[in-house]
């Protein structure tokens, strides 16, 4: 295996393994982390709409769920280079790439039955899943830039 799969495949499971440790968390510390992120984002906000503060639970709530889906879209992302640089064609690797993310999705929020205070959430499936095909989405999307800049640039030189 090369050195550049090697280490796509490395970050793509360090990720996985801070999604888990992120998970396995107990309720308490991780309402206790969203809530210190929260009271950054109120304190920055303060100034702008003070009211902010007043909706403390949705702010919350946002945030959390902001969490699920950028955690996840850096996971599509991070799996789509992997399948890439180990040779998978740009669609089967969007493909499989949205199917991983999604497969372990379920098995997060599985996991998280067993962690006190936390449940599974469909609706957090969801959120990571729309997540991840957004990362690869995004993924795709730079390689096609990528590869028209490229190309552009080559058809520029003949003339």
């Amino acid at each position: 295996m090369s050195k550049c799969k090697v280490i796509a495949w490395t970050g793509v499971t360090l990720w996985m393994a801070l999604i888990f440790f992120l998970s396995h968390q107990p309720s308490t510390d991780s309402s206790e982390l969203s809530s210190g992120v929260v009271e950054v984002i109120l304190m920055a906000a303060e100034k702008i709409a003070p009211e902010l503060r007043e909706h403390v639970d949705m702010v919350h709530h946002i945030v959390r769920k902001n969490a699920h889906f950028i955690i996840y879209l850096v996971l599509g992302v991070l799996v789509m280079n992997a399948l890439k640089t180990s040779g998978v064609s740009r669609c089967r690797a969007l493909i499989w790439a949205i199917s991983i993310c999604f497969v372990y999705a379920i098995s997060d929020e599985f996991h998280q039955m067993f962690i006190p205070g936390r449940g599974p959430a469909l609706m957090d499936v969801a959120i990571d899943s729309a997540g991840a095909a957004v990362g690869a989405g995004l993924y795709v999307m730079i390689a096609e830039f990528k590869a028209m800049k490229k190309q552009s640039k080559s058809w520029n030189e003949v003339f």
